[in-house]
């Protein structure tokens, strides 16, 4: 097709662009490079597809996402877009048909991993065909100072000399400004044109408390929040290690929850497995590491929460971005408490990188703590991250329940004392945050007699907090960078920020500890898949959804691939009665017309005469 409206009109059945995507697209179809930083649900595929069936020649879609790249290539192919994958997967037959038809110019998108890429058989059969395009997705793969580094996105870069006149465009939902300039320089991207959209996703309720029984937070979270029309929601619940994943999976199922753990440890065939029912069944929650997530396209998961603290703020937005894709209320929930830190300390500090390596690390590590603490709007703080500022946006945790704060210097005072003192009247500091917090309250057990530290004027006087009162004051300082845990076993020592608050020439305010309260959770709750439409409505909205779990079970394809929650939602508002007025819908393009229409007429004309 030579019009990117005809395009997106016929084939994806919308009506207009949204934000930047009619200039990208534009840029594109010129023979433009582009770098594309826009949040998830953000609309990037559209970006790279809409010029990939303008432009002459086939399309080249860069995906660390072999798993998933059949569901994509199946998605395009429901819109009638000639789609193929080439990946490790497929039998050699399979393969070769779609080296054929590449050949031919019988194809429009073809998805390829950039492990296969950089492969010198693979240039080499591409070179002899005709590419419209690459597009470089999940570009943040390529920074080595990044969340998520791919080593073989390095070779990346080599595409522009190679195809120095084909347009590349490298897309991301998450990154720094350091992320970005670096994905810049390694693709070979500097004379690209930037695009760079808001991160802000208003729909998600980001929330973060303090870890007291994380396993039963998470229940409690999941029983109050995790329902959409009475039923259970799809959410993914992440956590840092394979056991932590397995465990927490078996403690939810054991509570009646529909959970299946995911991680790298598992056999192919299980993850395949749970990955194929995340993507086609409601209501399961996937328990995983962070290997899971990245690039599924699956619209109504409902919730994201962290059990473990993450490493970094783009690691943490990348993952709760998966939520709400489709717009609808989401919430991004999380458990965060002292030893979360002391194993993050743990991991920096035990790390094969080298010094300014552990540096990077634990900067990015000091601004996630710095988003636990904040007693201000959690998502300025997320945002701040990436240089966007906002208002305070109303829909996070301290905006619905602002936290109080308080002086807590003489604590604090307390507690630094505590350490120095024991640096120097018992000649050693290296003590943890139990046994300092033990030496507070006067704890009369064996260590402390042994140890003889009764004797340190300390001993006893910090009984105006309780011990979960000075976990709350340790994980703040720790935030502030005032003391910081060192090795093993996550030893506290004073940094020079300690000096002036023991003099005391510097006040530290801290914030009270608040669990969310019901009223929070009414506000923040997703409870319709159809929020918008009357009683009436979504009874035909409901008749609507059972058919297309019909179809798409036939099909063995996810339910959204066939028809979104919003086109089913506006089907049922609208009542098209013709094929004409059913093309108006939105996500309704001419393919899906002919697939689907008549049926979705025979449903509303049955409807209406009952």
């Amino acid at each position: 097709m030579s019009d990117q409206y005809e395009v997106l009109r016929n084939v994806f059945g919308y009506d207009d662009f949204r934000g930047d995507q009619d200039q990208i697209v534009s840029h594109v179809i010129g023979g433009g490079d582009a770098v594309v930083l826009m949040p998830t649900g953000g609309g990037k595929s559209l970006c790279y597809q809409v010029p990939a069936l303008v432009r002459e020649g086939c399309a080249v879609v860069v995906s660390p996402l072999i798993a998933l790249m059949a569901d994509q290539v199946g998605a395009l192919q429901q819109l009638g877009v000639r789609a193929a994958y080439l990946n490790s997967t497929q039998f050699p037959e399979d393969r070769a048909e779609v080296e054929r038809a590449y050949l031919a110019g019988e194809l429009d998108l073809i998805y390829i991993a950039p492990e296969r890429l950089s492969q010198r058989g693979t240039r080499e059969f591409l070179a002899r065909g005709r590419l419209a395009l690459i597009a470089i997705d999940e570009a943040h793969c390529v920074s080595q100072w990044g969340h998520d580094f791919r080593p073989d996105y390095l070779a990346l870069g080599e595409l522009a000399e190679i195809w120095p006149d084909v347009p590349r465009i490298a897309l991301t939902a998450t990154a720094t400004r350091r992320t970005h300039e670096e994905l810049t320089s390694r693709l070979h991207l500097e004379n690209a044109r930037h695009f760079v959209s808001s991160f802000d996703r208003p729909n998600i309720t980001y929330r973060i408390e303090p870890k007291a029984s994380a396993n039963k937070q998470l229940l409690d979270f999941i029983r109050t929040e995790g329902v959409v029309d009475g039923e259970p929601a799809t959410g993914i619940v992440y956590a840092l290690s394979r056991k932590s994943v397995e465990k927490i999976a078996e403690f939810l199922a054991a509570n009646g929850v529909n959970a299946v753990p995911y991680h790298a440890g598992l056999d192919r065939r299980v993850r395949e497995d749970t990955l194929h029912r995340f993507l086609r069944e409601d209501g399961i929650v996937v328990v995983a590491t962070i290997a899971f997530g990245m690039g599924i396209d699956k619209p109504d998961v409902r919730f994201v929460a962290h059990i473990d603290l993450p490493k970094s703020i783009e690691g943490y937005y990348q993952e709760t971005g998966r939520a709400g894709r489709d717009g609808l209320p989401s919430v991004a929930w999380m458990a965060y408490g002292l030893a979360d830190v002391m194993n993050q300390r743990r991991l920096i500090d035990q790390s094969d990188g080298d010094a300014a390596h552990r540096r990077v690390q634990s900067q990015l590590l000091d601004a996630m703590l710095a988003l636990c603490e904040t007693p201000t709007c959690r998502r300025q703080q997320l945002l701040g991250y990436f240089d966007q500022q906002i208002e305070p946006c109303g829909n996070c945790d301290t905006c619905l329940a602002p936290p109080a704060t308080w002086d807590g210097t003489v604590p604090a005072q307390k507690l630094l004392s505590t350490v120095f003192r024991l640096d120097r009247e018992f000649n050693r500091s290296a003590y943890g945050a139990g046994h300092l917090i033990d030496i507070l309250l006067g704890a009369d057990n064996a260590r402390i007699q042994q140890q003889g530290h009764t004797r340190l004027s300390t001993y006893g006087i910090g009984t105006e907090l309780d011990g979960s009162g000075w976990r709350s004051v340790v994980r703040q300082l720790v935030a502030l960078g005032i003391i910081v845990p060192h090795g093993d076993y996550g030893v506290l020592r004073l940094t020079e920020k300690a000096a002036p608050v023991l003099r005391g020439e510097q006040t530290v305010m801290l914030r009270e500890d608040v669990k969310a309260t019901p009223r929070v959770r009414k506000a923040s709750r997703p409870v319709s898949a159809a929020p918008d439409l009357s009683d009436e409505d979504r009874n035909l909205f409901e008749v609507l959804r059972r058919w297309r779990a019909g179809v798409a079970k036939e099909a063995g394809a996810p339910a959204f691939t066939v028809f979104s929650n919003k086109t089913l939602e506006e089907i049922a508002a609208v009542k098209p009665s013709s094929r004409d007025e059913l093309l108006g819908v939105s996500g309704i393009g001419q393919a899906k017309l002919d697939n689907y229409g008549d049926q979705v007429l025979e449903i509303l004309a049955e409807f209406e005469s009952a």
